[in-house]
C-alpha cells in the first residue's frame, strides 16, 4: 500500500507508528506544515517527510485525512485536482460527513469515514468505519490499516455519532470506573500506585475474558458471585445506588450533545 498521511499530529502519528510496525505498506508519506516534530520518523525505510500536500497524493494511493476540521476545505480544495479513481481517502475527522466530502470534492471519489479512539497511540483503538457507495468496494483497506492499530468494525453511518460517545468518549467513561476502582482500593488499604495496578489490570482481565470467551458478562459475574457472598453483596448495592443507571443515562446526555452540536454547526 501507498499511503499519505495528511496532517501527521497526534492521531497521524500514532497511525504511522502503527503502520510502520507492520510490512503491508510500500511506501508512507507524513505531511505536516512543522516537519522538524516528524524527526522521530526520520530513519524509516520508504517514509517520505514533507510539507507538500500535493506532493504525498501524487505518490499515493490512499489518503487519510488527521487534518482539524476547520482546515478540511482548504486542504481538500488543494489536493481535489491530484485525485483520481485508484486514490482513497479515509477520513478521521469527527462530524464530517461522506456526503460533505463528496460536496467539497464535486467528483466520485472512494470514501471512508474512520473513528478510532485515543487508545490507537498503544495499538488497541476500537474504530468504525462507515464509507460512500464507492468507498464500500475498498472497506478492507481501511480494515487492515485500523487492524493493525486495535480492532475495527463496519456500521453505518447513521451509528457514527453513537460510535463517538461509545467508543471515543467512552475511553473517559471507562477511566472514572478505573479511577474509582483506585479510590475503593485506596480506602480499603492499597497505597495509591498499587491500587491503581489492580484496578487496571482488573479491568484489562475482565474485558479479555469477554473477548476470549465471548461470553455475556453476566455469564462471568455468575462464575465469581457465591449465594450470600461477598461479591453479589457489592454488586446489589452498587445497582442500588444506580450504577448501571448512570453509566447509561450519561452515555445517552453525551449523545444528546453530540446531536445538539452538530445542529448548531448545520
Amino acid at each position: 500500500m501507498k499511503i499519505a498521511i495528511i496532517g501527521t499530529g497526534n492521531l497521524g502519528r500514532s497511525i504511522a507508528n502503527g503502520l510502520l510496525s507492520t510490512s503491508k505498506i510500500s511506501s508512507i508519506y507524513l505531511t505536516k506544515r512543522n516537519l522538524n516534530s516528524l524527526a522521530e520518523f526520520q530513519n524509516y525505510d520508504n517514509t517520505v517527510l514533507t510539507s507538500d500536500n500535493q506532493e504525498a497524493v501524487r505518490h499515493s494511493e490512499i489518503i487519510i485525512l488527521a487534518v482539524q476540521p476547520a482546515h478540511v476545505k482548504g486542504i481538500l480544495s488543494e489536493i481535489k485536482p491530484y485525485l483520481n479513481e485508484d486514490h482513497t481517502i479515509i477520513s478521521t475527522i469527527t462530524g464530517l460527513s461522506l456526503e460533505d466530502i463528496e460536496s467539497l470534492l464535486n467528483k466520485e471519489t472512494s470514501i471512508i469515514r474512520a473513528m478510532p479512539n485515543t487508545a490507537i497511540s498503544v495499538g488497541e483503538s476500537m474504530t468504525c468505519l462507515c464509507a460512500n457507495h464507492l468507498g464500500k468496494q475498498r472497506i478492507a483497506i481501511a480494515e487492515t490499516i485500523f487492524n493493525s492499530l486495535g480492532v475495527s468494525m463496519e456500521i453505518n453511518e447513521s451509528l457514527m455519532q453513537a460510535a463517538t460517545v461509545v467508543c471515543a468518549s467512552g475511553i473517559a467513561f471507562w477511566m472514572r470506573l478505573i479511577r474509582a476502582s483506585t479510590q475503593a482500593a485506596i480506602q480499603l488499604g492499597f497505597e495509591a500506585k498499587e491500587a491503581q495496578k489492580l484496578a487496571m489490570h482488573t479491568c484489562f482481565g475482565a474485558s479479555s475474558l469477554l473477548i476470549k470467551n465471548g461470553n455475556h458478562p453476566e455469564q462471568e459475574i455468575d462464575k465469581v458471585t457465591t449465594p450470600k457472598g461477598c461479591t453479589i453483596e457489592g454488586l446489589n448495592e452498587m445497582e442500588h445506588q444506580g450504577l448501571s443507571s448512570s453509566l447509561i443515562h450519561g452515555m445517552v446526555a453525551s449523545f444528546n450533545k453530540i446531536n445538539a452540536i452538530k445542529e448548531k454547526q448545520l
